[in-house]
């Protein structure tokens, strides 16, 4: 039986940076023009914090039952190291999908009921990330579903929710969130490149091989900082708060090109990314609440 501590591990929460900074940029947006309504942003953080956890019990549900995570050089999976039983996490994984449906409800009623539409859209592409027959994350699709799920409409969501609307300047921060959030993904993916073959678990990163995914690491981090900037031409200049993310991030960045880190290794840029992703929503946030 895993303890709560082995749960907690299984839950990933490296990864729950990625789940707090859409909203982080999203609410931002929103008191820029004096239209924050702070309940919904909680309500909106919930939602987020509980798709990211549901969709880390059901990747490793997944993954263990097909036999990827056996032999795994990353944090703890439950069922692949046999700590918990797939059913058990399958149920933690719907447990949480459930919740953040029941947070994702009252929004909708509060907003607009085709919201219903997009969180059952966003659960679905939670499970079949590596659920089902034929999941999305063996076929290279797995980044393009995350900047879309935790990039687009993480951020417009969390902006719509309170503002009623999408304004254009919200297209920016939600390709800059939705660019780092990919990062996170393709640096556990290029650790993972070796197993991954070897379970025919299609990445991105197996497709384009080691060199360049190392360079793609690159270039998603670029391009938060390209958004940083057109951000802060249409807004406030006090948005380069944002820039305090790229202290981790440069350093990820140089483990990942100049150290050419392998296995283990790579663990570090995980957390680095992470916490750039969260510093780098949180000065967004912070810089349009000074400069509204």
């Amino acid at each position: 039986m895993a303890t709560a501590a082995q749960w907690i591990e299984g839950a990933r929460p490296r990864t729950l940076p990625a789940a707090v900074a859409p909203v982080l940029a999203g609410t931002g947006i929103a008191a820029f023009s004096h239209q924050e309504i702070w309940w919904k942003a909680a309500l909106a953080l919930a939602v987020s914090l509980l798709l990211q956890v549901g969709v880390n019990y059901a990747n490793d549900y997944s993954d263990g039952i097909r036999g990827t995570d056996d032999d795994r050089v990353g944090p703890l999976r439950l069922v692949g190291s046999g700590l918990a039983t797939p059913d058990a996490v399958k149920a933690a994984a719907f447990t949480a999908f459930g919740a953040a449906g029941a947070f994702g409800l009252a929004l909708a009623i509060s907003t607009s009921w085709w919201l219903v539409a997009v969180g059952a859209v966003s659960i679905l592409a939670a499970w079949y990330y590596t659920g089902g027959k034929n999941p999305y994350g063996y076929l290279g699709l797995g980044e393009v579903m995350v900047f879309v799920f935790f990039g687009l409409v993480a951020v417009l969501g969390t902006v719509y929710v309170q503002v009623e609307d999408l304004p254009g300047t919200g297209w920016l921060p939600a390709v800059g969130v939705g660019a780092l959030a990919c990062a996170i993904l393709v640096a556990n993916n290029l650790r993972d490149i070796p197993t991954d073959t070897v379970a025919g678990k299609r990445t991105l990163a197996v497709k384009l091989g080691d060199s360049r995914t190392r360079l793609f690491y690159v270039l998603l981090t670029s391009t938060a900082f390209g958004v940083l900037v057109a951000l802060g031409a249409q807004t406030t200049w006090w948005v380069a708060l944002g820039l305090v993310g790229f202290v981790p991030l440069v350093k990820a960045e140089l483990v990942v090109l100049k150290d050419r880190a392998v296995g283990p290794a790579l663990i570090p840029v995980l957390q680095l990314t992470g916490v750039g992703e969260l510093l780098y929503a949180a000065g967004i946030f912070a810089g349009l609440l000074i400069g509204r």
